[in-house]
């Protein structure tokens, strides 16, 4: 189903996440999918606890030989230029998150999610945000009830400590993937931490 689809991948400044997301895009790569990266100006220039950006982005680079989209004019020609089968973002921060809910169009990740949502393709969320049950909520809420935009089932991660956080279960991006292709959300999208 992956196989032969042009797939752009997102990565926004979740940068805890990274471990668990860049697993899913070697096996994209590996199921004969090209993935095209888009970076956040967050993801290409912040050091952080969890790893140097030049670090990540080299093993981004080993995983797929694509080149990076980070900016706005290497993102604008996947709109009708260069269509998208299919525009995942993940890990997707509770900032991108208001922005795409509220059409701000301001990093490369978002211009190539505008672009494949205008093509009529499908956009693949896996969300990583602290207020995901808080003021973010309404924004969750408004991209679930938008047309071709899809979610990667998520969860509160820590209940007791973070009542109001929400991430994605990184390891259903595959199928949730496939079910996008086919214009179907894949179920279910609330699901249990453990």
């Amino acid at each position: 189903m992956l196989s032969g689809k042009h797939i752009g991948f997102g990565l926004t400044g979740s940068h805890c996440t990274y471990e668990a997301v860049y697993p899913q895009i070697e096996k994209l790569v590996k199921m004969g999918a090209k993935v095209t990266p888009f970076l956040t100006y967050t993801v290409a220039n912040t050091d952080t606890k969890f790893g140097d950006s030049a670090d990540w982005l080299a093993r981004l680079q080993k995983i797929t030989s694509e080149p990076f989209v980070n900016s706005m004019v290497k993102a604008e020609p996947f709109g009708p230029k260069t269509p998208l089968d299919l525009m995942i973002i993940a890990p997707m921060t509770g900032n991108s998150i208001s922005k795409f809910a509220n059409a701000m169009t301001d990093s490369p990740v978002l211009m190539g999610a505008k672009a494949t949502l205008r093509n009529g393709k499908p956009v693949l969320l896996g969300i990583s945000t602290n207020d995901g049950l808080g003021l973010n909520g309404v924004n969750i809420m408004r991209l679930m009830a938008t047309k071709n935009i899809y979610f990667i089932p998520y969860g509160q991660d820590d209940p007791e400590k973070k009542p109001n956080s929400l991430v994605a279960h990184m390891d259903q991006l595959i199928p949730a993937a496939e079910a996008a292709l086919h214009g179907k959300q894949y179920q279910p999208v609330l699901i249990e931490n453990k």
